[in-house]
């Protein structure tokens, strides 16, 4: 007869380690779920009202890229130990992404509290993070969803805050944003722009507009602007001050940007010889290491001079 020891405290472990982030030991996705799921179970025969939050590191990748995937690791544990130090015994906080952070506030009853309580979290964050023997400043974006009901599940919660945050992204850095029923069609309208533009980009369907540039002493023109122009099918002329954030925040702005410059170069190629073309890249564009390589294939390609190009 074989005896075996230790396997409810080997079960035990593994069951922790499903549950918790291994860089910087806080509980991951699954344990933030599960904690949600208990206090809604908890409440259901009285909803009191608590708080579900998704908080979001501003610019981390730049960050990332310029001091290395060791020195963005030890930022993420600093931001895990400051936020773990800021809950209270009734409340939690998870890493749910690689540079999102969920937290649960149980005793957090209405929209006004749980705002402050998001601002005071961004605040702690903002204190300089020791990156070896430099220092690095963070901004956070904050969405916020409120339980109120016993009809609303975690994934609904977790929804709404996700929508909420995306809201707090695109009105700028170290906001606080909590859900309503107007975002989540605001973020539908999104989700639709983003879908078709991708189609577009691979269709080859955005096309440049040239503004010219002018010489103010001389009067005259010098060059050209490139201007990204879109119209869908379905959703009409899309303003670019609508569809270029949302290629940056969805990961679409590489592909549309080269889709841009090599139809704008094959269109500059037959201009006078003196006139140059002039094109914007976004920020993510301008720390990508990838990005110099993009742009001289599309020249080589297209066979436009690079000393007749200027990128700002």
């Amino acid at each position: 007869m074989q005896t075996t020891f230790g396997t409810g405290q080997a079960t035990g472990e593994s069951t922790d380690l499903a549950f918790t982030d291994p860089l910087t030991g806080l509980g991951n996705h699954r344990r933030f779920f599960d904690k949600v799921d208990r206090l809604i179970s908890d409440r259901a025969d009285d909803p009191a009202p608590f708080t579900v939050g998704i908080l979001d590191l501003d610019g981390f990748k730049p960050i990332n890229d310029l001091f290395g995937h060791k020195a963005g690791d030890e930022i993420l544990i600093q931001v895990a130990m400051r936020l773990r130090a800021s809950m209270d015994s009734h409340s939690t906080v998870c890493r749910i992404g690689a540079d999102e952070y969920a937290f649960l506030y149980p005793m957090v009853f209405s929209e006004e509290a749980a705002a402050e309580k998001s601002r005071t979290l961004i605040e702690i964050l903002s204190a300089p993070h020791d990156v070896g023997e430099r220092t690095a400043r963070l901004s956070a974006s904050v969405g916020c969803s409120m339980f109120y009901s016993g009809d609303e599940t975690t994934e609904i919660l977790v929804s709404k805050a996700e929508t909420a945050l995306y809201h707090a992204k695109r009105s700028g850095r170290g906001r606080v944003v909590v859900y309503s029923r107007e975002m989540e069609e605001a973020a539908k309208r999104v989700t639709r722009i983003e879908q078709a533009l991708r189609r577009a980009v691979s269709a080859g369907e955005v096309e440049p507009h040239f503004q010219p540039i002018v010489d103010l002493r001389t009067r005259r023109i010098i060059g050209f602007e490139t201007l990204a122009r879109w119209t869908d099918g379905d959703l009409g002329s899309v303003p670019a001050t609508v569809f270029i954030p949302i290629a940056e925040e969805r990961g679409i702005i590489g592909p549309l940007s080269q889709l841009v410059l090599r139809k704008a170069a094959e269109a500059a190629r037959s201009w006078p010889k003196d006139l140059f073309l002039s094109f914007n890249l976004s920020p993510s564009q301008l720390v990508d290491q990838n990005t110099g390589l993009h742009i001289l294939a599309i020249l080589d390609r297209t066979g436009f001079d690079p000393r007749r190009l200027e990128i700002e």
